[in-house]
């Protein structure tokens, strides 16, 4: 077998806006069922959904399919949830708080076989490699894994160009969220503040050759992240839509009730 192609990386490198939308049910229906819909990619959230490994492998299959390309968050930047992830076929990783360049790099090396890397080696029983029917898959998997980190906080912000420039990392991502809590203005994401200090770092991650990217539901917002340079952006995410969905068709029913 040849080695299976990222084409989520290919489009960063390209400069291709990609537009994504976040799972965090940790269901592969609904997994399969937005990745119908045809977003470019998919962020199976495993920092903030009740998600582990089996779940996220069967969400992976369920999107494989598809246009889609699915996207993981580990809970944290360690190593071996990082070498779990990879083994089960993940490709693009999206690693949360990420504040040094210090974390970016053991982030990357946690993705690279030795030398080049501490990931440990077990593609004999791994379904990245097609467990070992992809030719030269040892070799090959840094070629087509892409790593995001994530810039959550203002020492993040502070260190934008350094994480930037780690060798390996392919793009930085932005969380509004977590961000707006280090600013002192928690539960505020879409603050004046917190939304220009995203557009400033988009830029510096830009000037630096790599790619930007950014979570936001708010529609106002994803227009001016984009025009900062953004180039993958998330627009909404599953339990948002649902809740917002059921609760709309309840409101036009109450007063029948």
């Amino acid at each position: 077998m040849e080695q299976i192609r990222n084409p989520f990386k290919r489009g960063l490198k390209e400069g291709k806006l990609q537009i994504g939308f976040w799972t965090a049910l940790a269901d592969a229906y609904v997994a399969e069922i937005l990745a119908t819909v045809g977003y470019d990619w998919l962020l199976i959230d495993n920092e903030h959904a009740p998600n582990d490994v089996r779940t996220t492998l069967a969400q992976l299959q369920a999107i494989a399919p598809y246009h889609s390309h699915a996207i993981v968050r580990p809970a944290e930047n360690e190593t071996a949830l990082i070498k779990r992830y990879l083994d089960i076929g993940t490709q693009t990783l999206l690693v949360p708080m990420i504040n040094t360049p210090e974390q970016a790099r053991a982030a990357v090396a946690a993705t690279r076989y030795p030398p080049d890397g501490i990931r440990g080696v077990g593609s004999a029983l791994a379904r990245a490699s097609r467990w070992n029917r992809v030719s030269g898959y040892l070799h090959s998997a840094a070629d087509e894994l892409c790593m995001l980190v994530q810039a959550e906080t203002t020492q993040a912000v502070g260190n934008l160009a350094a994480i930037a420039a780690v060798d390996g990392v392919d793009g930085v991502f932005f969380g509004p969220a977590d961000l707006s809590a280090s600013m002192g203005l928690i539960g505020k994401p879409g603050d004046e503040r917190v939304v220009q200090t995203v557009c400033d770092g988009i830029r510096t991650v830009c000037q630096t050759g790599k790619a930007a990217g950014v979570l936001t539901s708010d529609q106002k917002l994803v227009r001016r992240y984009i025009d900062a340079g953004a180039t993958f952006v998330a627009v909404g995410n599953d339990i948002g839509i649902l809740g917002a969905g059921a609760k709309q068709l309840l409101d036009a029913w109450s007063a029948h009730r």
